[in-house]
This record gives structure tokens, C-alpha cells and sequence, in this order.
């Protein structure tokens, strides 16, 4: 773990008790964590969190989860029983945030929903995210982030004109909804303090979050009847923005500003395309598009990509490599500014992870504890409770901890 000078958290003292698994809610978790939360991860005995076995494993363990838990505690609670829902609502008292991305209806269930929770803590915070929401018709429809990124309008840009659909490659619908979360939950921390100490719930769906980043979607629908179709590596509406061939691979080029364009086209040989009085502002390039990405890619195709940057650079030209997993470790930038830092696990292995975004001067995010084994703070958070150690015995007797 990257080792760092103490700092002042913006978070200290917040103390957050995360119900959710997989993605959504425990991204969310871990940005809270990061800025200083002391975040209290609930896990079920036996299997804990799916996500500790997805993708690749070492020793039995994702590396994923060495990044998506790290700053939290595990203890491992049978929330399925009685006793441990009682624990549970314990935990929840003394919290500022719960946290959950059940299926809407599981923690009323469990004598959990927030009239009983907030009758226990009128401050508590509750971070819900869930398919669809807790209203509406599809509530109870089960939902993961791929099907939020279809209904939210995504997934039908992603891809070539005429082809399938395609995913972006990560789980970008649930991360999107644990980032919206993460927003409720600061929002609403500091609609306490300044409002008489209040909770509140904060409804994120997944499918929701995803359409709040849809740009001019519906607005062009609305204003024009106008459908917004795949396009490919190109940003409809915007030219020359595109991915172009190179000798030796792909470069993205933004050339869309109107001075850009012309440094663009004089760096290129086309001194005739950015002198062109037509090709002055977006809308005539929009018009033009297909000419422009020829005439720039003929003059890609002809170098490499190391070439093509270094030359764009040089003219004041956005444009950038497509990065892989060893472009980003191999990358000085990414170094320089601490986003690749090196953490232990708690089984004594070294690993890369992403460094903490934002970036705050003041306050900073930091690493503090890897991400713990199933159940590894079981007694010490039940300690924290009052639980004698002749009273954890018992229940882990009972299955009810583990």
C-alpha cells in the first residue's frame, strides 16, 4: 500500500454501513471510504460479496476486490435471521449512511426500511439504488447495470450503424449510479448539518443514472423528432472528431474547434480545407465530415502513432493514443500524478491499483487499509457494540456471524 504523510479526511468521523454487492453500492462505499469514511462492509457467512470471485482471482481472490473494498471493515452477518437483523439495526443506529442496492422491498422485509431505521437514527442517510427505483411499474423488475445502460438510451449509441449493440467494456451503468449516489450522499450530509440534523433517502435507479448523461438525447427528439444514431468512433454533430488509422494503430483526433481546424488541416498539407470559408465554423465541417476524416487519415496512414502525436503535439492539436492496461502502468503521466499506486494485500501480495480520484489539495483521498477478508472485523465491530467476546462465541455458534 502506497504509503503516504497523514492528512486531515474530509470524511473523518463519517461513519457509513454498506448492505450492497457487486458494483453500484460498494463503488460507492469505496469513494466514501476513500475520502475517510469509516465504512462497514456487511457480508453474508460462507459466500461473503460475489464480487471477491470475479474476473481473475490470486489465491482465490479477485484483484478487482483488493480495489473495490479497500478502507473498509467486513463483518460477516446473517441478515437473513432475526439476530441479525437485530445487529444490523445496532450498526445502523450509530451510522450517518446506510447503503444498499437490494431489489426495492428486501430491507422492508428484513424490518429494515427507513421508517423503522430513521425512527432508530432520525439522522440517518440511506443510499438506495436499485434497477428501476422504489416506485414506478418496473420496481420490482430486476435490474444490473447492462439492462440501466439499454433503457437509459446507451446502449443503442455504442457500436457501428447497422450492427449489435455493443457494451462499452465495463460496468459503466452501475459506476455511473454509485457516482449519482456518492453525490446524494454528500449532498444530503450536508443538508444535515445545516437543517436541524435530518436524514433523508437517496432513490438512484440505475437505468436513471445512465439518462442523466445522455446529453441532447431527448431534447433533439423533442425539438426535431430526431433520433440520435450509432456512430461509430466518430461524435455525431461534431467534426472532425474521430479515431484514425496509423501505420501501427489507431489515434483519436479532436480537431473540432473552429482555430484548431486550421492548425489541423495547415500541419496535415490541407492548407485549401482550412482556408475554406465553409469549412470556418462546425456546422459546415458537419456538412463536409466524411472529406475531412479522408483527407486526415490519408496523412495518418502514412506514419505511425508515436509520429502522429509527437507532430500534433507540436501544433497544439488534441489527439491521444488508445490506451491498453500496459500503456496506462508504462505511462509516466499516470505516475506523476499518483494514479497507480502500489497496495499489499492482506495474503501479502503487491499490486498496481488506480489511484483516488478527485484529487482534493486539502483533504486528499488516501489508501489506508487494504481490502479486508470475509469477516476479518466481525469482532471488533461487535465489540464496538458492547458484544462481550463470550457473546460473539455464541452467535458465531448460532451461524448468525462468521
Amino acid at each position: 500500500m502506497a504509503s503516504t504523510l497523514p492528512t486531515p479526511s474530509a470524511l473523518q468521523g463519517v461513519r457509513v454501513i454498506e448492505m450492497g454487492q457487486l458494483i453500484a453500492g460498494p463503488f460507492a462505499g469505496k469513494t466514501l471510504g476513500e475520502f475517510g469514511a469509516d465504512v462497514v462492509k456487511i457480508e453474508p457467512p460462507g459466500s461473503g460479496d460475489p464480487l471477491r470471485n470475479w474476473r481473475l482471482l490470486q489465491e482465490g481472490t479477485s484483484v478487482w476486490w483488493q480495489v473495490q473494498s479497500r478502507n473498509k471493515r467486513s463483518i460477516a452477518l446473517d441478515l437473513r435471521s432475526t439476530e441479525g437483523q437485530d445487529i444490523a439495526r445496532k450498526l445502523i443506529a450509530e451510522a450517518d449512511v446506510l447503503i444498499e442496492n437490494f431489489r426495492p422491498g428486501t430491507l422492508e422485509g428484513w424490518g429494515m426500511g427507513y421508517d423503522v431505521l430513521s425512527a432508530l437514527n432520525p439522522g440517518l442517510v440511506m443510499l438506495r439504488i436499485s434497477g428501476y427505483g422504489q416506485t414506478g411499474p418496473y420496481r420490482d423488475l430486476p435490474g444490473f447495470g447492462a439492462i440501466g445502460e439499454a433503457m437509459g438510451g446507451l446502449r443503442h449509441l455504442t457500436g457501428e450503424p447497422g450492427q449489435v449493440p455493443v457494451r462499452c467494456g465495463i460496468s459503466i451503468g452501475d459506476t455511473l449510479a454509485a457516482l449519482h449516489g456518492t453525490i446524494g450522499v454528500l449532498t444530503a450530509l450536508y443538508h444535515r448539518k445545516v437543517n436541524g440534523g435530518k436524514g433523508q433517502v437517496i432513490d438512484v435507479a440505475l437505468n436513471e443514472a445512465v439518462f442523466n448523461v445522455m446529453e441532447s438525447l431527448v431534447p433533439e427528439y423533442s425539438a426535431f423528432g430526431a433520433v440520435r444514431e450509432p456512430a461509430g468512433s466518430a461524435l455525431p454533430g461534431i467534426a472532425p472528431s474521430n479515431a484514425y488509422r496509423c501505420s501501427d494503430g489507431f489515434v483519436l483526433i479532436a480537431g473540432n474547434g473552429d482555430s484548431i481546424f486550421k492548425r489541423l488541416m495547415q500541419t496535415i498539407g490541407r492548407d485549401d480545407l482550412g482556408a475554406d470559408a465553409a469549412l470556418a465554423d462546425n456546422a459546415g465541417r458537419v456538412a463536409r465530415v466524411e472529406e475531412l476524416d479522408r483527407a486526415i487519415e490519408a496523412w495518418t496512414l502514412a506514419r505511425s502513432v508515436a509520429e502522429v502525436l509527437e507532430v500534433l503535439g507540436a501544433a497544439r492539436v488534441p489527439a491521444g493514443k488508445v490506451y491498453t492496461a500496459k500503456d496506462i502502468c508504462e505511462d509516466p503521466h499516470y505516475r506523476a500524478r499518483d494514479m497507480l499506486l502500489q497496495q499489499r494485500t492482506r495474503a501479502g501480495h503487491d499490486i498496481e491499483v488506480p489511484g483516488v480520484v478527485p484529487k482534493l489539495m486539502g483533504t486528499p483521498g488516501t489508501v489506508r487499509s487494504s481490502a479486508p477478508g470475509l469477516g476479518d472485523d466481525t469482532d471488533s465491530v461487535l465489540d464496538e457494540l458492547g458484544f462481550s467476546a463470550d457473546d460473539i462465541a455464541a452467535l458465531r455458534g448460532r451461524k448468525v456471524v462468521a
